[in-house]
């Protein structure tokens, strides 16, 4: 039963996506305040049906325009969409997020250490960056994160599939060594350097005061293996298609890519932060969440 309040509106249906009290109580405060001094007309939507209307596009993976007719019409969930895109309020409220996190788990808001991958997906047709990954045999687009020791997302960047896993290193590690200079050790894998092509390593030293560490599959591995670090990456990227408006990018944007990025984030940790119970849906997630209870455990 879905635990909301749809405010004495019989009209509007509580959805699986809805945001109950406890959620929409975490992240009520954060949302921007109108300065009524500025004057214009009133809203006529609230920020909870907003936000509820646009969860509901990430988690079902509909069209904007098929948005039920209950929750809010398709136009103005859009609008306040990539008004807060552009005005950086989903920006703000995942990084105010991201901290509350950090803090609850013991940790200092600006993060040492981070992990980087990247993940090819097919996109559907049309929109701008799409190319062929040759290594995945992918035609879509490229999503690069950068990720701290929990998992939370620090930079993300979308690219068209074509875009080498170095070249996308080298500007994501750029973005990230602008916003968390506190950062001294990257981790990543061996598609970021090899015996042959490690300039990257080099250049994060050189550049940007980073030290980046390869983690590299031993070549005598069958099948599935949880490695040393990169299980946390890969665990983020397990968090993200579990929205089937991620399972593929259906973005014409890049810029609404990363967003919607941001936006399965940022109802991962409001949940958390509420006390609600997430549930592992894989194999990786639930070695993923024995491994964080083990190191958690080890830091106490």
């Amino acid at each position: 039963m879905c635990n909301c309040d749809t405010g004495g509106d019989d009209r509007r249906s509580c959805y699986p996506s809805s945001l109950s009290n406890e959620v929409w109580a975490v992240l009520e405060p954060l949302m921007p305040v109108r300065d009524r001094r500025k004057g214009g007309a009133a809203r006529k939507y609230g920020d909870r049906p907003v936000l509820d209307a646009i969860f509901f596009v990430l988690r079902s993976g509909c069209q904007w325009r098929m948005i039920p007719r209950d929750l809010l019409p398709w136009d103005a969930a859009y609008r306040w969409f990539r008004t807060w895109t552009t005005d950086g309020t989903i920006d703000r409220v995942h990084d105010a997020l991201r901290d509350q996190v950090r803090f609850q788990a013991g940790r200092q808001a600006d993060p040492t250490a981070a992990v980087l991958d990247a993940q090819s997906i097919k996109s559907s047709e049309g929109g701008e960056a799409r190319g062929f990954d040759m290594g995945k045999k992918t035609t879509g687009r490229k999503r690069h994160l950068i990720v701290d020791t929990l998992g939370l997302l620090l930079v993300v960047m979308v690219t068209s599939a074509s875009v080498q896993d170095r070249v996308g290193g080298r500007e994501i590690l750029q973005r990230l060594a602008a916003r968390f200079p506190s950062i001294a050790l990257v981790w990543a894998d061996g598609g970021y350097a090899n015996s042959i092509v490690n300039g990257l390593l080099a250049w994060a030293k050189e550049n940007l005061g980073l030290v980046l560490e390869i983690v590299k599959r031993s070549d005598e591995a069958k099948g599935f293996r949880v490695l040393p670090r990169r299980w946390v990456v890969e665990r983020t990227f397990g968090w993200l298609v579990r929205n089937r408006r991620l399972a593929r990018d259906y973005e014409r944007l890049t810029a609404n890519s990363e967003t919607m990025i941001k936006l399965a984030m940022i109802r991962l940790m409001a949940t958390r932060l509420a006390g609600q119970a997430v549930r592992w849906s894989n194999a990786t997630e639930r070695e993923a969440a024995r491994r964080l209870t083990v190191e958690t455990h080890l830091a106490a």
